[in-house]
């Protein structure tokens, strides 16, 4: 019989200690009234339901019964769907006998839902808690955006990767303010190293230029946006010029770049097309260039090379560019850098380009 006695005082003794324990964890206790709603399926109780539920998951308050709530606040001739104001809410907890109370609302906005929730401190009359969030207008997770917000109120870690999927980001604001569009004549000069500086400076009897192993450079250059987010973008280029032209037998050429720029810096890469004059040929034992489409015998080889006397051809090669824009109010000033390798002659070009435009509104 004492075995038994003892054995139920043991009993009530851990009953007693939990419950003292469960009161001591709880922050005190909390009556959800009512969250305003607008745009969504959910009316204002039944999303104050589905608030109160998430709450009641986290163990951290207290939570009132919601028949409790409703038949209180009714007795005080109070219409809960419309109790928002901190001055009501404060009464009403305080009719009620508890510590907190929560409000808040949830609004469809454009393409977001925005979720606010507020925490009274009933005996401070102030708020001592706030959250606000920005979902997408996705109300088949509405639970999930409650449970994030409840957790983000009242301090609770809560899964990022899941808030990140359902976070509404901001569309980057862009207009003829923010997009910088360098559209616009481009000249300046390139230099030749390898093979192609040679065949410049040769005289023309020989084939080549007479002239010195750099050129000029004219051209023009559009550009197509595919992205756009603020200072950075990332864009199509096509330059199209007229190199050479004091030769008097000039190249043209169409430079494509896929490029990126963030606050007028920019880097580009991409294939360059050159029409130019190239024949067959060989260089004797004096180091004279030899036109011809046969070889002398079986230990020359024959090589391609530029020719001013050649047959027009399309060559291709690789482009690097590098630059700046400069502006001065409405005016840009892009200056740019390149490198390409010829690989039809072996040899280096290295240029540098001015350009200029006004900004103006389409």
């Amino acid at each position: 019989m004492r075995t038994i006695q003892s054995l139920i005082v043991l009993i009530i003794t851990l009953f007693i200690s939990v419950r003292s324990s469960a009161q001591t964890n709880s922050k005190g206790e909390v009556a959800v009234i009512s969250i305003d709603t607008r745009g969504l399926e959910l009316d204002n109780l039944s999303m104050a339901s589905l608030v109160r539920l998430e709450l009641e998951k986290t163990r951290q308050y207290e939570v009132m019964d919601k028949y409790d709530v409703d038949n209180q606040v009714k007795a005080m001739q109070i219409d809960p769907a419309s109790a928002f104001g901190k001055t009501a809410l404060v009464e009403i907890g305080k009719g009620l006998g508890v510590d907190y109370v929560l409000t808040g609302s949830v609004d469809v906005f454009g393409d977001k839902i925005i979720y606010i929730l507020r925490l009274i401190n009933v005996n401070a009359n102030e708020f001592s808690q706030t959250s606000v969030k920005e979902y997408v207008n996705n109300e088949t997770h509405i639970q999930l955006m409650t449970r994030i917000s409840v957790k983000d109120l009242i301090g609770l870690e809560y899964d990022k990767e899941v808030a990140a999927k359902l976070e509404n980001v901001p569309t980057p604001i862009v207009n003829e303010n923010t997009r910088l569009s360098l559209n616009g004549p481009r000249f300046g000069m390139q230099f030749f190293t390898g093979r192609l500086a040679e065949r410049m400076q040769d005289p023309v009897s020989e084939g080549g230029f007479g002239t010195r192993p750099f050129s000029s450079v004219f051209g023009y250059q559009h550009e197509v946006q595919y992205l756009n987010s603020g200072k950075f973008q990332a864009l199509f280029e096509f330059i199209g010029s007229i190199n050479a032209i004091e030769t008097g037998k000039f190249s043209p050429s169409l430079v494509v770049l896929n490029g990126i720029r963030y606050d007028g810096w920019e880097f580009g890469l991409g294939p360059v097309f050159r029409v130019t004059r190239l024949a067959e040929g060989y260089y004797d034992q004096d180091g004279s260039w030899i036109k011809t489409n046969e070889a002398p015998d079986a230990n020359t080889q024959l090589m391609t090379n530029l020719d001013s006397r050649g047959d027009v051809n399309v060559s291709s090669g690789l482009v690097i560019a590098l630059g700046k824009t400069f502006r001065s109010g409405h005016l840009n000033l892009p200056l740019n850098f390149y490198y390409s390798y010829e690989p039809t002659l072996n040899s280096d070009i290295v240029g540098v380009l001015l350009g200029f435009n006004i900004a103006r509104n389409n």
